[in-house]
């Protein structure tokens, strides 16, 4: 068998304390999992059933690295994130097994088109333009569950520029980790390779070309990226 012209090498992300990588397969993001943050978009924080949104696999950025400010927009967020890397397949799992099928965490940047994003809700369309484009999910690396153990609680925080704009603790999630997963796996039959961001608290704004941005969670790495010009 041949192909048409070369197929695109897969997306894989760094493994902290490992030459072996991470293959992606799909990155699915919760909406609103914290009420702090939902209160800030003008939605009620009550705890529904949790949302979910994808990106492509190769929206992935790796750490360190320089994001362009995105064509078709005039209000890119920023969007600091635990994310989860599934090791194990499994559907319809239970919320006690959930956190069997770990491979290991890390810190994610769920990049938003706002303006766009926020002109698809009010339209009842999908967020696709808002939330699904290239280069929109910076990430570290990722730290086996093995070493860092389950993540429950802790810091997670961002800076533009060293000043600090999201300052929240894992604790405050409306959905934990094994609940995401329990609830997801509902939906989709979860893969090895599958990276779920977890949602974001208050303090999401702006960035422009030239921004620093950095971002952490107690016991993981911290994500630094810088925005640049536009390509358009």
């Amino acid at each position: 068998m041949s192909f048409v012209f070369p197929p695109q090498a897969p997306t894989s992300v760094e493994i902290r304390g490992s030459n072996d990588r991470f293959p992606v397969r799909r990155i699915y993001c919760v909406g609103r999992n914290y009420a702090a943050h939902a209160r800030e978009m003008g939605k009620d924080p009550e705890r529904e059933p949790p949302f979910f949104f994808t990106k492509p696999a190769d929206a992935i950025v790796p750490n360190n690295a320089t994001v362009p400010y995105p064509p078709r927009t005039s209000n890119l967020h920023h969007e600091i994130e635990l994310v989860v890397a599934i090791g194990k397949a499994g559907r319809n799992i239970p919320v006690g097994n959930a956190l069997e099928h770990v491979f290991g965490y890390a810190v994610g940047n769920d990049l938003t088109r706002r303006d766009l994003q926020l002109e698809a809700r009010d339209k009842g369309r999908p967020w696709d333009t808002g939330k699904a484009f290239d280069k929109s999910a910076p990430i570290t690396a990722i730290v086996p569950a093995s070493q860092c153990g389950h993540l429950s609680k802790g810091r997670i925080w961002l800076k533009v520029n060293g000043e600090t704009r999201q300052n929240a603790d894992l604790e405050e999630l409306i959905w934990n980790v094994p609940e995401i997963i329990a609830e997801l796996s509902t939906l989709f039959e979860l893969e090895p390779g599958d990276l779920i961001y977890t949602g974001t608290p208050a303090g999401v704004g702006a960035l422009k070309a030239g921004d620093r941005v950095e971002g952490g969670i107690d016991g993981l790495d911290v994500l630094v990226t810088t925005i640049g010009p536009s390509e358009a």
